[in-house]
């Protein structure tokens, strides 16, 4: 039975997937059938129909779409609803002209009751009104709609170079994944296709109208000639026969254009937010009582003036001040009832202290103002929590230990849109940040200006601005990367991270990554820690890689290294020195990916001998070598970033611990490598010089 429920199941899918691989061309057969054989007038009736049917689906799916890419399919459907239109027009106009001396009825009956019950029989009236829904589709509906398109296709263009930085920097800082920047990606690219491909499909429907503008007149001229001269009917029974169902054929099809034309404008002109067109316009049009009051005030007024129809406008006027009461008292019954939800206050004693008072520092804490409450509120579904997770988790993947948990508080003493950021229960940042705003960050490449609240990314010291939503747009085709409140924050954290790794490595997250590796490498932990060093020195060797950005992933390489030279060392710094070493490969990957020449800074002969003279006698440098050396490595490093090399000097081996400590001091990003460091495979090039020319 499982084996028989199991191949029907397959049977089903597998016709459904036939059913929608054969819609396409079966559609393209009907249309082309109808441009060639002659249709019966039943067969007119079922298409005419089945035409009204589709507009109104269309219509109504594009009223009910959230964004314009729900209904991605949209200019497709433009291209073969016109066609179906077009192709009943020639079908119907070969019965017409045929058949049309039988009687109204001749080209079915969906023909004769436009043409009859619609215009009451009067082809005047209908060639009007047939006219006027030209006109309003043709230089009202269609235009706009396309006008909309076209600006919209043009902006998305010009945007998309921005909007992929804006990915690109969110992938970078952690916030996102890969999956979901190639989905981001991917739904740029749609949303600019989608908009040049609607530009282009509202031209069917301004053609569509233009077709049955002279479909109407060759159906009228051809009409009376066939009547008169082949079946010998008067002017006026040919007249009143052939442009009757003339006038019909031309409102049973322009009325489904109309309504096809307007889900074309209701799609393109829509803003992109969590609620379809209908709730948008509820939610906001009939939302504020005073707006109720201030329009019954007006259509009483106009009620009042003699001449008007007064019982009209005073309807009218009751029901908007109806409405208006009614959206008072509903906001009266929402502020009680939260009121009546909230605690009360408890009674004030004076409780007696116990160690429930005493609180521990946090490890890590982030204070916001009460502006920024909503960006860490869950009830508010703040997205600065979910993105503190994303950082969490990436900067444990990159540098190789779980930071700890960051302990979010309000603080009514900082500034309404301060955030701070504490370690330890000391200050390491302080910047902020404005919700419902962006940062536009300026990359050094911009195109433009921006009006805007001047600032500095907090993360990186670049110029920005703090711009209003309707700026972002320009702001991403000027070149800036335009970034949220959150990820400002978010990202101004992931920083402040890496560059405090080695104080968040305590003991205990030591010894959970000793347990980590103990669960495959059991032997290996044990012969190291704590048989040949100290668990506090080991800690010490961690914390003094992750104090020059050196990751910890690779655990096994720096205990196999301790393991071999621990039993003849136990300084830390000499350890970390070797660890470095073993690890010089990963080292140099992270600053020079896929570059088998490495072009970094290099010491002057005479210089390095006289640190090297001075690093063997005295072991110190004198205060006048110690200011010549800053300023010189000063310069070099500016040269190297100006010339977008990585800011890597590499020194000899005995040298690289001094200089490291003396010269990050002042330049923190400056990364000091060994020789012994540097792989076999891999070719230095000197491209400046310290104390050179």
């Amino acid at each position: 039975m499982k084996a028989w429920s199991d191949y029907l199941g397959r049977r089903d899918w597998m016709g459904d997937v036939r059913m929608k691989l054969l819609a396409g061309p079966l559609l393209i057969l009907l249309v082309m059938s109808m441009l060639i054989l002659p249709l019966p007038p039943f067969a007119l009736d079922l298409f005419f129909t089945f035409n009204i049917a589709l507009a109104v689906m269309v219509l109504l799916v594009s009223m009910f779409t959230q964004k314009p890419l729900d209904f991605a399919a949209f200019p497709a459907v433009l291209l073969f609803t016109t066609l179906l239109r077009l192709s009943l027009n020639v079908a119907s106009t070969r019965v017409i002209l045929m058949e049309g001396h039988q009687g109204g009825d001749a080209a079915g009956k969906v023909i004769e009751a436009f043409g009859q019950f619609l215009v009451g029989g009067n082809f005047a009236v209908g060639l009007v009104v047939f006219l006027i829904l030209i006109v309003i589709n043709f230089m009202v509906i269609t235009k706009g709609a396309g006008r909309i398109a076209e600006v919209g296709a043009r902006f998305m263009l010009d945007a998309m170079p921005g909007k992929q930085m804006a990915i690109d920097a969110d992938l970078n800082a952690g916030l996102i994944g890969e999956d979901d920047a190639r989905q981001r990606r991917a739904e740029v690219a749609q949303e600019a296709d989608f908009y040049g491909s609607m530009d282009g499909a509202s031209k069917f429907v301004r053609g569509d109208a233009m077709a049955g503008l002279v479909i109407m007149v060759v159906n009228i001229i051809g009409g009376l000639l066939i009547g008169m001269l082949q079946h010998g009917m008067d002017f006026g029974s040919a007249a009143r026969t052939y442009t009757l169902m003339t006038i019909g054929d031309g409102l049973v099809a322009q009325i489904p254009a109309l309504v096809i034309s307007t889900a074309a404008g209701v799609t393109v002109s829509r803003v992109n937010t969590d609620q379809d067109v209908g709730q948008q316009m509820i939610s906001q049009l009939f939302v504020n009582p005073q707006v109720m009051i201030l329009a019954a005030a007006v259509m009483g007024l106009l009620g009042l003036v003699p001449g008007m129809p007064n019982v009209v406008f005073l309807i009218f006027t009751v029901l908007l001040g109806g409405l208006a009461w009614w959206l008072i008292r509903q906001k009266e019954q929402r502020q009680v009832e939260e009121a009546l939800s909230a605690d009360p206050l408890p009674a004030p004693e004076a409780p007696e202290a116990s160690w429930d008072d005493v609180q521990l520092v946090d490890t890590l804490g982030l204070e916001v103002g009460h502006r920024l409450i909503p960006l860490v509120d869950q009830r508010q579904e703040g997205e600065l929590l979910g993105r503190i997770k994303s950082v969490r988790k990436k900067f444990a993947q990159e540098v190789g230990f779980l930071p700890p948990v960051v302990h979010i508080r309000d603080n009514l003493e900082l500034g309404p849109n301060t955030y701070v950021i504490t370690l330890k229960g000391a200050e390491i940042g302080r910047a902020e940040a404005h919700p419902g705003k962006w940062l536009a960050i300026d990359p050094g490449q911009v195109s433009g200006e921006l009006q805007g609240t001047r600032t500095r990314d907090p993360a990186f010291g670049l110029p920005a601005v703090w711009i209003d939503a309707g700026q972002r747009e320009h702001a991403q085709v000027y070149g800036y990367t335009v970034v949220d409140a959150s990820t400002v924050v978010a990202t101004h954290l992931n920083h402040l991270l890496h560059h405090h790794a080695a104080e968040m490595l305590g003991r205990v997250e030591v010894q959970k990554l000793l347990d980590k590796l103990g669960e495959e490498n059991k032997s290996l932990v044990e012969e190291v820690v704590p048989k040949a060093i100290s668990l506090t020195v080991f800690q010490r060797i961690l914390q003094n890689l992750l104090d020059e950005e050196v990751s910890i992933r690779d655990l096994r390489s720096i205990l196999d290294t301790l393991a071999e030279h621990a039993g003849q060392q136990q300084d830390a710094g000499e350890l970390t020195a070797l660890v470095r070493i073993a690890l010089g490969r990963s080292i140099v990957q992270q600053w020079f990916p896929g570059d088998d020449e490495l072009k970094v800074i290099g010491l002057e002969a005479q210089l390095e001998q006289v640190l090297m003279q001075a690093m063997h006698g005295s072991g110190a440098l004198e205060p006048g070598l110690a200011e010549t050396l800053m300023s010189q490595a000063e310069q070099a490093l500016a040269r190297q970033e100006a010339s977008g090399e990585p800011p890597v000097l590499v020194v000899q081996h005995t040298l690289r611990p001094v200089l490291a400590r003396f010269l990050r001091r002042r330049l923190r990003h400056l990364v000091v490598m060994s020789q012994a460091e540097i792989p076999d495979d891999r070719t230095l090039r000197v491209t400046q010089l310290v104390g050179g020319r």
